[in-house]
């Protein structure tokens, strides 16, 4: 969970087939423990799942488990669909549109931050990667500023 407390939001996925696990209710709980202000919900695996009354208890189930641990569960949205049906792209409804739907409600629902984009350009690192091919590669969050391709940068520390 590197980087977990520099998070704007993040998509949390639960299997329709299974429902909530002990690692969903982990990874709430670390959601707020690290501060991620918001979450959205992918409702994974709808296609294993043959009953809507079933989906919605599992619905149900997750939106109590997020208020809980003191999310908005009543508001929180959730998006029901198959990623494997949008990787092999085999209905389209479940699948991809369901997948353009997911990153529809992150748009709508996490908020973007504003960071200033006039100030010096600004971004901590979080850690460092060294690839074979590729050479050395950073993560990070930016903080302030805006860097464009090409652009030389000063790295301090």
């Amino acid at each position: 969970i590197t980087g977990a407390a520099q998070m704007d939001g993040a998509i949390l996925v639960v299997s329709a087939a299974d429902g909530p696990m002990p690692q969903t209710r982990e990874h709430i709980l670390l959601a707020r423990q690290v501060g991620v202000p918001a979450l959205c919900v992918f409702m994974n695996k709808v296609d294993q799942v043959d009953d809507e009354e079933l989906l919605e208890l599992v619905e149900m189930e997750i939106r109590e488990l997020l208020s809980s641990y003191e999310f908005p569960g009543d508001d929180i949205p959730i998006v029901k669909g198959s990623a494997l049906a949008a990787l092999e792209d085999s209905d389209a409804t479940i699948g991809s549109e369901a997948i353009k739907a997911l990153m529809a409600e992150v748009d709508a629902y996490i908020p973007q931050p504003e960071r200033p984009k006039d100030q010096p350009f600004l971004m901590p690192i979080e850690d460092v990667f060294s690839i074979s091919g590729r050479g050395t590669v950073v993560t990070g969050r930016i903080e302030r500023g805006i860097v464009n391709v090409g652009e030389e940068i000063e790295i301090v520390g």
